[in-house]
């Protein structure tokens, strides 16, 4: 990951070192007043996003299948914390059959009343 991104700012630093000499030799217009810097940094993030696009695939796929990886082993290392969780909930109340609190004989907080 770090890497895709190191490489992805190395084309926008060299992008705007193009572009910046393309403005400041006239080949390229300058911006309006004082917003020729701003006008640069524009320009060479529009000419290196298609050029990123491209030219880093690989790498860009390979930072995907981290990522990816990396959120499965976050979903599964949750799912077991939460079951270690339900498991000491369970042990801690006595409910060892993993019923809900509503279902344990003698446990009125779930029940309806009965006298109607």
């Amino acid at each position: 990951m770090l890497r895709y991104t190191l490489m992805r700012l190395g084309i926008f630093v060299g992008c705007l070192v193009v572009v910046w000499g393309l403005v400041y030799s006239g080949v390229a217009p300058r911006g309006l007043g004082d917003s020729n810097g701003m006008w640069v940094v524009m320009l060479a993030l529009v000419v290196s996003a298609p050029i990123s696009f491209v030219v880093l695939r690989k790498e860009r796929d390979r930072a995907s299948v981290q990522v990816v990886q990396r959120v499965d082993r976050m979903k599964s290392n949750l799912e077991a914390n939460r079951n270690q969780e339900d498991e000491a909930a369970d042990a801690a109340t006595g409910n060892v059959s993993g019923e809900t609190p509503s279902e344990v004989p003698g446990d009125v907080s779930g029940a309806r009343s009965r006298t109607a």
